[in-house]
């Protein structure tokens, strides 16, 4: 199970750290990524990071803003939202990989926590 929290409202500019817990054998879990999603819209691919933590993607709207990291012995990951605009603006979800991982297709993810809501405006 994951459990995804962090998010509120923030400035255009400002930042927030998003984390995602997951329960029960993180140790079978491979590679994490982060996907967001706005009403009316398709779920959009944000921020991966491999197994050791060495590999991560980033969707090309975020590169350079966000940051994502992962503490294997506290089973948590995390994403750093930094420089933040309107448009990102979405409800943010954590998704684990199991196995045969392709970082961004949300179709190589086995499991999915709850979103956690960002706001970003003035």
């Amino acid at each position: 199970q994951l459990q995804a929290s962090g998010g509120g409202l923030v400035q255009p500019g400002g930042s927030l750290r998003l984390a995602c817990a997951a329960s029960g054998s993180f140790f079978s879990i491979n590679a994490m990524g982060w996907y967001r999603q706005t009403p009316g819209k398709q779920r959009e691919f944000v921020a991966a990071i491999s197994r050791d933590g060495r590999h991560r993607y980033y969707a090309d709207s975020v590169l350079g803003r966000f940051i994502m990291y992962r503490d294997n012995a506290k089973n948590t990951v995390s994403l750093q939202l930094n420089s933040l605009k309107a448009e990102d603006t979405a409800a943010y979800y954590c998704a684990a990989n199991l196995a045969g991982w392709s970082p961004r297709s949300d179709r190589s993810y086995n499991y999915w926590g709850q979103g956690t809501l960002v706001t970003v405006s003035s």
